[in-house]
């Protein structure tokens, strides 16, 4: 393997990517635009004491051994168990969805519905909410097409920017309908949260005499891509480039822009004991809003007052003051998309890893589980 590496942004990504080379004995630069590292992970205790995340909600959980191995080397986690919810019809219900949902929503009609799911899908424990529009038994597809049409297709369309059925279908398997009671929002044998904050885990991977970190620098007004071969200040590289930002504009958008979704968060404190039943709720029916979460229950913290964030998706303008934080995924974006991949894969000394970098929706742990896979790659070589 080379002995110098590039790494460009210091999300948990580029963060991993970087220890570990550094750890085989390579020379690590990491360059980061914003002014501080760790990209949208990043938490802190606002004026009031309340330990936030500035980029939106990030809950750690995993069925991945090696992964959870890996960050409790470096910081400690507490459990934590994510219980969400969604107002519909003015009624707050947890998700995934569950029997509680049948129970609220068709009170007069729960326990035939019920039984009728129970025929139709037998021991399975969860459906997507698409295979249960796709069944034919009228009560199945009757209690579907309420949380089709209350929750999913609205913040779907919201969240998105386009119609539900040109979105992945993959997305709606994000949030199951469980065929039980005591409704979970992950099912993952480790759920945790950094009891220091996930900072402490970011300054602890950079942590290390072979990285060394630059924010406030943009990459790519130094870094060009030229006959396939990398150029740093117009002279060609020595090393390796790991790059993790948004593929499309590390070629200038040669072939068009990719769709990535963007956040605007809404800030609000109030000296009360607490805001709305559980730390993330959606409220799909809600004007130009996704979700509020309430911090100061993320994890739980004793103090006094509520800190919230009230959630606006929109689309990311590159040159603008927003960030990317979701690829878009739908036919056309994925072909698009394979253009910038086989360019890339066609450069020396060029390797690409991360949500923005393979426009894919990675949780955290597959994040992680990528980084640490590239780095096998590498030294593998």
């Amino acid at each position: 393997m080379d002995n110098k590496y590039y790494v460009v942004g210091s999300g948990i990504v580029g963060c991993v990517v970087a220890r570990e080379l550094a750890e085989a004995g390579a020379k690590v630069t990491v360059y980061e635009r914003r002014d501080h590292t760790g990209g949208n992970v990043y938490d802190y205790k606002d004026e009031h004491g309340i330990q936030v995340h500035l980029y939106g909600p990030h809950i750690f959980h995993t069925k991945i051994d090696r992964v959870w191995n890996y960050v409790t080397k470096y910081c400690e986690f507490k459990d934590y168990n994510l219980v969400c919810g969604s107002v519909m019809d003015g009624k707050c219900v947890p998700t995934s969805f569950d029997f509680k949902s049948v129970d609220v929503f068709f009170p007069e009609e729960a326990d035939i519905i019920k039984e009728h799911i129970k025929k139709v899908f037998g021991e399975q424990k969860s459906a997507s909410v698409l295979e249960m529009l796709e069944c034919e038994d009228e009560y199945v597809k009757k209690f579907a097409q309420y949380l089709y049409d209350k929750d999913y297709a609205p913040y779907t369309a919201k969240q998105w920017g386009i119609s539900p059925d040109k979105v992945d279908r993959q997305i709606f398997k994000r949030v199951p309908v469980l065929f039980s009671y005591g409704s979970k929002y992950f099912d993952d044998p480790y759920q945790a949260m950094p009891v220091k904050g996930y900072m402490e885990l970011i300054d602890n991977l950079l942590n290390h005499k072979n990285i060394e970190v630059k924010t406030g620098v943009e990459a790519l007004e130094h870094i060009k891509i030229k006959d396939n071969e990398i150029y740093m200040d117009n002279e060609r590289i020595n090393g390796t480039v790991i790059y993790t930002g948004p593929i499309d504009e590390l070629f200038e958008c040669k072939f068009g822009k990719l769709p990535y979704r963007s956040l605007r968060f809404e800030w609000k404190y109030e000296d009360i004991d607490s805001f709305q039943e559980m730390p993330v709720v959606a409220y799909p029916q809600a004007e130009g809003y996704t979700r509020i979460t309430e911090y100061k229950k993320l994890p739980v913290q004793d103090v006094r007052g509520t800190t919230y964030a009230v959630e606006y998706p929109l689309p990311y303008v590159q040159g603008e003051s927003n960030e990317p934080y979701y690829p878009v995924l739908t036919d056309e974006s994925k072909v698009l998309f394979e253009r910038y991949a086989k360019l890339a894969d066609e450069v020396d000394g060029l390797v690409c890893c991360g949500r923005l970098a393979d426009f894919k929706y990675y949780n955290m742990d597959l994040a992680i589980n990528r980084a640490l896979e590239v780095v096998d790659e590498i030294k593998n070589k």
